[in-house]
């Protein structure tokens, strides 16, 4: 894991979460099918965060969370789902 504070917000059946730095944001969003079930909708990392492992630290989160809590993830978010064929030993969480 990475040294990036990352804060988690849920509103209902959204949530995300979020990167706080230097004025910015960096986030990845998600939608709660079931309490079994997230998709992650959208990663976005602020041109002036691009390089600093923001979003890998946003999906590393997720991940950990995912098993924490025992849900699986469906990675509709481009970002998400290539940092999961990078990652085969993540494979207990996606549903794919």
């Amino acid at each position: 894991m990475s040294d990036f504070e990352i804060a988690r917000e849920v509103d209902g059946a959204k949530g995300r979460y979020v990167i706080r730095q230097g004025g910015e944001e960096a986030e990845l969003t998600y939608s709660i099918v079931s309490p079994s079930l997230v998709i992650a909708d959208h990663t976005g990392v602020p041109e002036a965060m691009r390089g600093s492992g923001a979003g890998l630290a946003l999906v590393e989160r997720i991940v950990e969370d995912a098993r924490t809590e025992g849900f699986k993830i469906t990675p509709l978010c481009p970002f998400v789902n290539a940092q999961r064929a990078r990652h085969p030993d993540w494979a207990d969480v996606f549903a794919v």
